[in-house]
């Protein structure tokens, strides 16, 4: 009886060191299994850091020299933009005596180039600051929508300006009947109320459901595979260059008709400055842009593989930079046309005293004649 007694002694001994030392072996190798879980998501969220990822938690992979040249390019743009712009305004609304249809279109171009301007500094605040917003992410939509709708809604009326200018010169009958402040008016609403249609777009650029860290870039992948937006934005671009091609060679091609023989430097060699001017302006602003823009949606979507990816985006953050110098130059080319054309008679007939002998029109004189302002 005791032999058994000492003998289930034993085993209850044996037992409970046998569970301490299982207890212990989990306990040593617990800490283990946290360790490499920690691993497995820094692991993880590299990989969604990885250059060219739009997820939502990845981060801004814009290289620095492209920051310091956001910061060059935005805060003149900026600020000289917003002056000759409000400057044009000023002009338009205090010295025009009537709105003809030129500076109903002006006007329209000159607000949403302005609007536009009211975005960069936040902008700014957002790529010098990666993953660090703060204002929410319906401001962060607003601004956006602010941004992407008015770049658009400025080539539109871009065109129309174009437009107008080819109806008055090359149709001269046809152009009391196809042209009128109040058609140019509706032109202008129609246009903005289109553009802003697409804020449904924008407000749908980040993934839904996540508070949003990175306003202006890292946009969801969705957003990258919408075959419509994409089309729509492109054909936008492309279609208004072709148009206002064919309208700037045919303005040209009627102002050299006109020339006279015994002058052949008169208002009309000024008119085609101005036209060519503009369309050039045009051109190098947002060309860069929607090429880069395609080839990255190629990229982006596996149509073209490119190993340089990194690179390709900061193209397509330096050419969209550049797109944005449009509104400045907008405002300083129409500040300058409206200087001019909107003179008094005095200070007109002062300046044609001091040039005499240069009997070439004035910028803002050409605009003016040219456009039946």
């Amino acid at each position: 009886m005791p032999s058994n007694i000492s003998t289930d002694c034993h085993f209850a001994c044996s037992s409970l060191c046998s569970l301490q030392r299982k207890h212990e072996t989990q306990e040593y190798y617990k800490p283990r299994r946290r360790k490499k879980s920690r691993n497995s998501a820094t692991v993880l969220e590299k990989a969604q850091s990885m250059p060219g990822d739009t997820n939502h938690n990845s981060t801004n992979n814009i290289s620095p020299e492209v920051e310091l040249f956001q910061l060059i390019m935005y805060t003149p743009t900026f600020t000289l933009g917003l002056l000759f712009n409000v400057m044009a305004l000023s002009f338009l609304f205090f010295k025009a005596k009537k709105l003809s249809e030129s500076t109903v279109y002006m006007i329209a171009l000159i607000f949403l180039d302005t609007l536009l301007l009211f975005t960069l500094p936040f902008k700014i605040i957002s790529y010098h600051h990666p993953n660090t917003w703060e204002l929410g992410s319906v401001f962060c939509s607003i601004l956006e929508s602010l941004y992407f709708v008015n770049m658009y809604g400025s080539i539109l009326i871009s065109l129309c300006i174009c437009i107008d200018r080819y109806i008055a010169i090359g149709h001269p009958f046809t152009a009391p009947t196809l042209r009128s402040t109040k058609k140019a008016a509706v032109v202008c609403a129609v246009i903005c109320l289109g553009v802003s249609a697409g804020t449904v777009s924008t407000f749908q650029l980040h993934d839904e459901g996540h508070n949003i860290s990175s306003c202006f870039h890292n946009f969801s992948k969705s957003t990258w595979e919408n075959t419509a937006l994409f089309s729509a934005l492109e054909t936008t671009f492309f279609g208004s260059m072709t148009a206002m091609a064919f309208c700037t060679v045919q303005i040209v091609r009627c102002l050299r008709k006109r020339r006279k023989p015994d002058n052949p430097q008169t208002y009309a060699t000024r008119a085609e400055k101005i036209v060519v001017a503009n369309f050039i302006t045009f051109l190098v602003c947002f060309t860069p842009y929607h090429v880069t823009f395609f080839l990255y949606f190629l990229v982006k979507n596996g149509i073209m593989h490119m190993a340089s990816q990194p690179k390709l985006r900061d193209i397509l953050q330096i050419t969209l930079c550049w797109a944005n110098l449009n509104c400045c130059l907008d405002g300083v080319c129409y500040y300058f046309v409206l200087k001019e054309s909107l003179e008094s008679p005095l200070q007109k007939s002062e300046r044609t005293a001091r040039k005499k002998l240069d009997p070439h029109a004035t910028f803002g004189d050409a605009f003016t004649k040219t456009t039946g302002s």
